[in-house]
């Protein structure tokens, strides 16, 4: 095991080099040059220098005039010692706003996955248990309408329910006017209160697939020879289900569940900016559409290292949940 970590990691570490040659050539080829506009809104704020020198200081910076090869080599040595440069829309260092707003992304995608996995597993398994039964119709439509609805409609449907017709949560934000103000466990609690329906948010859009996936390994794992045979030997459908059926169906699931790795950092954009909670999501896509290269080319190198790390986990994972795999 020891050796195919090792091996993992070494193939990651190139594959993680080329995956950032090829997003620092798409930066670089850009239609619109970013660095002539900031030029100019510099310029343009009477900071004593006019836009020719600004254009030739932040392109020198930057090294945009020398070959992508050499510019792309001196970015990743900056890389290596952790420094990523000054966001152009922030203003302040890259890593220092990833750090402002990871928190919040990380809230979010952690208590919406830890209740996804709650809710699809469970009634996955018992959906397959009751095969075309009222349940299993109950549980294949609320899945299927989970699946169908956009990120945009469940959002307005629980403000709609929870803030403006009960009044019970605030549209917005991520914390109340008067936070400051509050003891430690009420800004827990506000924290938390503010958090439930960009939450219910993502595990209403999400928790169908994981359920409908679920339900189809377990049906196929108990009509398997081994599930009979375990049946005819007079144990209990409990321990059917829950010793034998149940390590089988994690397999395939592992596979979702190192997946998602990347997903509860990178942020849920869409959602993010329906509940205007500043989290790297949103933040990462105003950068983005604002032309911020620097943080760009940050936080796209950082989603590539969470993916392969992700699949590293599913390939540990999988010798974990079945002993019969062997890694040679």
């Amino acid at each position: 095991m020891r050796q195919f970590i090792i091996k993992r990691l070494l193939w990651a570490v190139m594959i993680l080099f080329l995956v950032a040659f090829v997003i620092y050539l798409l930066m670089r080829a850009l239609p619109t040059s970013y660095v002539e506009a900031i030029a100019r809104e510099r310029a343009a704020a009477q900071t004593g220098m006019s836009y020719k020198q600004w254009l030739e200081q932040l392109t020198a910076i930057y090294r945009l005039d020398v070959h992508p090869v050499i510019g792309f080599f001196h970015w990743v040595g900056n890389a290596i010692r952790g420094q990523f440069g000054t966001s152009w829309h922030w203003g302040v260092d890259v890593v220092q706003k990833f750090r402002d707003v990871i928190p919040a992304s990380i809230i979010l995608g952690a208590s919406a996955f830890v209740l996804e996995i709650v809710i699809a597993i469970p009634l996955g398994i018992l959906a397959a248990r009751k095969q075309y039964s009222l349940t299993d119709y109950t549980v294949t439509f609320m899945a299927l309408i989970g699946i169908s609805l956009p990120t945009f409609f469940v959002a307005t449907i629980l403000k709609m329910v929870f803030a403006v017709n009960l009044g019970w949560l605030d549209l917005y934000g991520m914390v109340s006017r008067d936070h400051r103000r509050m003891t430690d466990l009420q800004k827990v609690l506000d924290i938390a209160s503010h958090m439930i329906m960009p939450v219910l948010t993502i595990v209403v859009i999400s928790v169908g697939s994981l359920m409908r996936y679920t339900r189809t390994n377990m049906l196929e794992v108990l009509n398997a020879d081994y599930i009979r045979t375990a049946r005819a030997k007079g144990l209990s459908e409990r321990r059917v289900i829950n010793y034998h059926a149940f390590r089988n169906t994690l397999i395939p699931i592992v596979t979702i569940v190192g997946g998602t790795l990347p997903s509860l950092f990178s942020g849920a954009l869409i959602t993010e900016q329906l509940f205007q909670i500043p989290g790297i999501g949103w933040i990462s896509y105003i950068s983005m559409t604002r032309g911020d290269i620097p943080f760009t080319m940050f936080y796209l190198s950082f989603m590539a290292i969470l993916t392969m790390l992700g699949n590293l986990i599913s390939d540990i994972l999988y010798a974990v949940v079945d002993p019969r795999v062997r890694v040679s």
